[in-house]
């Protein structure tokens, strides 16, 4: 599966949850990558995975992931 994480407000609630949560889904497989908003001038620091950047555009257009995980869902489908 590939499972679109949201970085603000979502893995950055709860680190150590969401570490866990990564190394757990990519040692059985699975794929995660961040999903953020952000531009990528306004870069993640240490980012845990793979990090795609929708420049304030709908997340959805930019993942084509079988879950996503998010604090604010109604922007998976529309821009910031």
């Amino acid at each position: 599966m590939l499972i679109a994480l949201d970085y603000d407000g979502t893995y950055t609630a709860d680190l150590e949850l969401w570490d866990g949560f990564i190394r757990s889904a990519t040692e059985r497989g699975h794929t995660v990558k961040i999903l953020t908003m952000r531009f990528p001038h306004e870069p993640i620091e240490n980012p845990p995975c793979e990090v795609v950047y929708t420049s304030r555009q709908p997340k959805y257009n930019h993942i084509p992931a079988d879950i996503y995980i998010d604090d604010m869902p109604q922007f998976l489908f529309q821009g910031g």
